[in-house]
C-alpha cells in the first residue's frame, strides 16, 4: 500500500480523523506539509456525506424494528436538544464549524456529523460547515505538527 493510501485511509477513520493522518504523513512518511494536509482533509472528508445521509436512515430503521431503541433515542435526542439546543440554535452552523475545528478528541468531522443529526440540522449546510471546520482542524494540526515542538520549548522552557 502506498504512503498516499494509507495517510488517506488513517484521516477516513472515526477515531484517529485528520490529526492521526497529518502527523504520520509529515513526520513518518516525510510528505511536505500541502501534500499531508490535502490527503488529511480529502480523507477526513469522504466518509462525511454517507454518514450524514446514512444515519437517519439507520436510526429510522433500528426505531421501527426494535422499541428499546426508539425509546434510547427519544432520550438521547431529548436530553442533548435540551443541553445544547441553545448553542445550536443561537450559532447555528457557526457552532457546528467551531466543535469540528477543535483539533481534539471526540470533536471531529465524525462528531459533528452526529450533531448535526441530533440537532436535525440541514444535510448541505451541515457538510459545508464540517468541511470548513475539518479545513481549519487540519491547518492547526499541520501547525502544531511543523511547529509544535519548538514552540513547547519556547513556551515551557
Amino acid at each position: 500500500m502506498t504512503q498516499e493510501l494509507i495517510t488517506f485511509l488513517i484521516s477516513a477513520v472515526p477515531l484517529s480523523e485528520l490529526r492521526g493522518g497529518i502527523p504520520l504523513a509529515i513526520l513518518q512518511f516525510g510528505f511536505s506539509p500541502i501534500k499531508a494536509l490535502l490527503l488529511g482533509v480529502l480523507g477526513n472528508l469522504l466518509p462525511i456525506l454517507p454518514v450524514l445521509f446514512g444515519l437517519e436512515k439507520v436510526s429510522q430503521y433500528l426505531s421501527r424494528r426494535y422499541c428499546w431503541f426508539n425509546r434510547f433515542f427519544n432520550w438521547l435526542f431529548e436530553r442533548t436538544r435540551r443541553k445544547h439546543q441553545d448553542h445550536f440554535h443561537y450559532w447555528g452552523d457557526l457552532a457546528l464549524l467551531v466543535f469540528v475545528a477543535i483539533p481534539l478528541p471526540l470533536t471531529g468531522a465524525y462528531s459533528g456529523a452526529v450533531a448535526a443529526f441530533v440537532f436535525g440540522l440541514p444535510i448541505k449546510h451541515s457538510f459545508w460547515s464540517i468541511s470548513l471546520g475539518v479545513l481549519a482542524a487540519g491547518i492547526i494540526v499541520t501547525f502544531v505538527t511543523l511547529f509544535g515542538g519548538n514552540l513547547f520549548k519556547y513556551l515551557f522552557l
